[in-house]
């Protein structure tokens, strides 16, 4: 699959990175330092090339939207048209000083993304993971017990596409409906921050959900 990447930081560089590491051809983008996206793709292997916002678009099966919340004008000012195309945002929609979401309660960042791009299947997906922690998800990837990974959208093919995606990377999916419960992905998200950057435990934080009746099938318990 082609991925065209809107946003070389941490976690555009990072996912991008892990994307195409499993064989997926990715294309790097929008970094105010050209230079950064070479060395970029360059570490991300045989896989990853540096592009335009425009390139990495237009030629994209999907397009992982990786971008502060305030620069996203801006940055789908430099594409065309997404019409079709499914668009996996990991955006929350903090305020500059990344302390306060700035959207919440009757809409999320997800639904006014889907509202600038209309034609778009957006999911929204990794944004209640800090980055530190996704390249040893990555390194662990082989192993049964996987961290989980909330994603939502209203596209159920695209929903599939990006349920592959989080599992090739080491990730277990958790599909929590449609894109109106990023409302309550994006505040948890700002949970998982406050574990990672305000607590002296480090950043490498994951989650797992588990259904209890899974958890336990093919055992027996006390009290049963």
């Amino acid at each position: 699959m082609r991925i065209g990447i809107l946003g070389s930081g941490r976690m555009g560089s990072h996912l991008g990175t892990m994307f195409a590491r499993v064989g997926h051809e990715v294309s790097f983008s929008y970094s105010r330092n050209q230079q950064k996206l070479s060395d970029l793709a360059a570490s991300a292997g045989k896989n990853a090339q540096a592009s335009t916002p425009a390139d990495a678009a237009l030629n994209a099966d999907l397009v992982l939207l990786a971008v502060h919340w305030l620069q996203v004008p801006d940055v789908l000012s430099q594409v065309d048209d997404l019409s079709g195309k499914i668009v996996m945002t990991c955006c929350n929609p903090l305020n500059e000083e990344d302390t306060e979401l700035v959207i919440g309660h009757t809409i999320s960042g997800a639904e006014t993304l889907a509202q600038m791009i209309p034609g778009a299947h957006v999911v929204a997906a990794f944004q209640s993971t800090p980055s530190e922690v996704l390249f040893d998800v990555f390194a662990a990837r082989g192993e049964a017990l996987r961290p989980s990974l909330i994603f939502c959208g209203e596209d159920e093919a695209s929903k599939a596409t990006v349920s592959d995606l989080i599992s090739q990377v080491g990730f277990d999916p958790v599909d929590a409906g449609a894109l109106k419960v990023a409302r309550y992905i994006e505040p948890f998200a700002m949970l998982s921050a406050v574990l990672a950057y305000e607590t002296d435990q480090g950043p490498e934080w994951a989650y797992r959900f588990e259904r209890f009746d899974r958890l336990f099938k093919g055992t027996s318990r006390v009290g049963k």
